[in-house]
């Protein structure tokens, strides 16, 4: 494998396959956060501290990694911005990895539902992707990883506080679980901001599509958990997957009262929105994200028959700005980037069309 790999295809293997109620979630996150002992945290260690880091976990990665799968370590001080800015708008890697990134890298494997940052926020975060709900799973093959590389290093752990974090709201488990869920019509009966207070109250937190800070473009959004310490990963676990299958109920709700109350307005939105990414000329993101969650609800409604809905995960990503420069071979202006996502968005729906 090589960089290239990674960032030639806009959607990662996994997200080519339909998980448990995948018409609502898109996919699942289960992040393990971990430092090594004897070494300052990233925010405080010295460049020999990070290099050292640096040469134990792709030392472990070289050792042995058939169990998991062929893994990729990656030196984000190799790559180009446009590269790193491809592998952040795939979930790859976070903006913070992306944009700190001189003692950085990342282990990815084939499929790209394993993902290890290394001197990121914490000496290692351990991210595992799924498609649709499937919390309990990814969190499996996250304990498998985490138990390979501790078998190996020596992660900074207190009997009474757990896992040792540079962020003191991960100390404990150090793990953050997150769903990332389509949520159109919520939005469109406006309520979604009475949802979120109450998800907040409840010890979750509710986020854009890339996390903390980010705006939720496409009507996605990721809902996670703020607590660490003093809940079991099973506990956090369960307590997400329930506040998401209420959520998932209120979205079926809301679609279902949508169609019952205003069928034939939210079939003329849906046919619009196809209608400009079939044949718009110039789009910019913003837009191009309203018009892809529409149609997604139209193939979710049956609306709309011959369209996948894989491809339109697969247009979010490639309609991102680093995808689009990437795939353009360098550099583009904002209005440059407007007509490439345009062309890009039709010439894929025209391979969809004449495929099906």
């Amino acid at each position: 494998m090589s960089l290239e790999r990674f960032l030639s295809q806009a959607s990662s293997s996994w997200m080519s396959e339909d998980g448990p109620n995948s018409d609502i979630v898109l996919s699942t996150r289960i992040r393990l956060a971990r430092n090594l002992n004897e070494y300052l945290f990233p925010t405080l260690f010295s460049a020999e501290e990070a290099n050292k880091i640096l040469e134990k976990v792709q030392g472990c990665i070289g050792e042995e990694s058939g169990e998991h799968g062929n893994l990729e370590f990656l030196k984000m001080s190799e790559m180009q911005p446009l590269q790193k800015r491809v592998l952040m708008e795939k979930h790859l890697v976070s903006p913070n990895l992306m944009d700190e990134s001189s003692y950085g890298a990342v282990v990815l494997s084939e499929r790209e539902d394993i993902s290890i940052m290394v001197n990121e926020e914490d000496h290692i975060r351990i991210q595992c992707l799924f498609p649709g709900l499937q919390l309990k799973e990814a969190l499996k093959k996250a304990d498998e990883i985490d138990n390979w590389l501790e078998s190996k290093l020596d992660f900074a752990f207190h009997e009474k506080s757990g896992y040792l974090t540079s962020c003191p709201t991960n100390v404990g488990t150090g793990m953050r679980a997150s769903v990332m869920m389509h949520l159109p019509a919520l939005i469109i009966t406006q309520q979604m901001n009475r949802i979120i207070p109450a998800i907040n109250q409840l010890g979750l937190v509710v986020r854009g599509i890339y996390g903390e800070g980010s705006e939720a473009l496409g009507n996605i959004f990721q809902i996670s958990n703020q607590i660490t310490l003093g809940k079991s990963e099973e506990d956090i676990v369960d307590d997400l997957t329930g506040v998401v299958k209420q959520i998932i109920a209120q979205e079926q709700s809301a679609r279902e009262a949508l169609v019952k109350t205003s069928n034939i307005q939210l079939e003329d939105r849906v046919f619009r929105s196809l209608g400009v990414l079939e044949n718009c000329r110039v789009i910019e993101s913003k837009e191009a994200a309203k018009c892809l969650s529409d149609v997604r609800l139209g193939i979710d409604l049956g609306y709309i028959q011959n369209i996948s809905r894989n491809i339109l995960n697969e247009l979010m990503i490639l309609t991102q700005p680093g995808f689009l420069q990437q795939y353009s071979g360098g550099p583009l202006r904002p209005d440059e980037r407007d007509i490439r996502r345009a062309a890009f968005i039709r010439e894929r729906l025209k391979l969809e069309n004449r495929s099906s």
